[in-house]
């Protein structure tokens, strides 16, 4: 198990804990109750997941995935917290009554086309990773985590967030975790931490163009669109095109994400605010992906793929770290005259992050 430099094991979830602090203090009690229940129970998942990795305790996958298409199988908590729950679906099964379980599935054969047909990874771990997942986890349960083996969806609790498994982004995001646990393995705090949660961004932002044939124009750049009730006035959790506008809601709150260097925040909440600052690295493939148009899978995905997993990108980056090593992989790839070094450089200048 890698160290993650010196910092507990990584446990992520989709909907940040600062979300969920205003949500739990909030006069409605049963908006208050579920998301208390959640931080809860985030807690007791990531203290597992702190002693699972500490000791070894993780078992090895006893079968890998063919070659060319994904192993997947999803399991039903029931409601309760034993992971990974009772079995209701394999790889090459028909589709049940449950749409929550056929969602799952298509999410992670989602995630699995993107990364094979695009960057010829074969799954999570490039080595064939069997897809397992877990839905209808708990009682109104506001998130979704990937644990380090296994994804888990909770239902939501229908006043704010409704079933995590809609938004084919917050499936790809999730998984995305255990593409950066098995390369670049990114601290997860601070800069180095917002990084890993902008990687998952980016790839689910990715996987859901991928699967909708979107072009870099097309794409809404908004991550966990039809995730919020609809008596919630915002549109998802984040916006990689406009950070800091995806929500704005009396209960909710504001969506406090920055766009560029100048509205850094500084806190030790949030793990130095991994799901926060995350925006300035999001709105810069967002401008690298425009600037060069077409499918944003293609150059601007390729560049930050060669970076997440080309063994430079160190535990610890920072922000000027990443931009110089997606320079230095526009160089590499497409020519010290190309397009594609421009489009990079000036997205980083946009966002206000020196290359260093």
């Amino acid at each position: 198990m890698k160290t993650n430099g010196g910092f507990e094991p990584v446990f992520c979830t989709v909907v940040p804990p600062h979300v969920l602090d205003r949500l739990a203090r909030s006069a409605d009690p049963a908006i208050a109750g579920a998301a208390q229940r959640t931080l809860v129970r985030d807690a007791q998942e990531r203290a597992r997941r702190r002693v699972t990795a500490e000791y070894g305790l993780a078992a090895a996958p006893a079968t890998k995935a063919p070659a060319d298409q994904p192993l997947r199988t999803l399991y039903d908590a029931r409601h309760g917290t034993s992971l990974p729950g009772t079995r209701v679906r394999g790889e090459g099964e028909e589709a049940g009554q449950d749409a929550t379980v056929d969602r799952a599935y298509a999410g992670l054969g989602a995630t699995f086309d993107l990364y094979l047909q695009a960057y010829r990874r074969h799954s999570i771990d490039g080595d064939g990773l069997p897809l397992d997942a877990t839905v209808h986890y708990d009682e109104h349960y506001n998130n979704a985590f990937w644990n380090g083996e296994q994804m888990v969806f909770g239902d939501g609790d229908g006043e704010i967030f409704l079933d995590f498994t809609i938004p084919v982004d917050v499936i790809g995001h999730e998984l995305t975790h255990g593409v950066t646990q098995h390369t670049a393995n990114l601290t997860y705090y601070g800069q180095p931490g917002a990084l890993n949660e902008s990687m998952s961004d980016v790839f689910g932002s990715l996987i859901k163009q991928y699967t909708l044939g979107q072009t870099a124009a097309e794409a809404d750049w908004l991550i966990g669109a039809g995730l919020l009730a609809p008596g919630v006035t915002g549109t998802a959790l984040r916006s990689m095109k406009e950070p800091g506008s995806a929500y704005d809601d009396d209960v909710l709150g504001k969506d406090p994400q920055p766009a560029t260097m100048d509205g850094y925040v500084r806190t030790g909440r949030d793990n130095g605010g991994v799901h926060i600052n995350s925006g300035i690295p999001n709105h810069a493939f967002y401008l690298t992906a425009t600037a060069l148009g077409g499918h944003a899978w293609e150059r601007a995905g390729q560049l930050w793929y060669d970076v997440l997993t080309g063994g430079d990108l160190t535990e610890r980056a920072f922000f000027g770290d990443f931009a110089r090593l997606t320079v230095e992989a526009a160089r590499e790839r497409y020519g010290a005259g190309g397009e594609e070094i421009q489009a990079v450089t000036k997205a980083w200048e946009q966002v206000g992050v020196r290359i260093l």
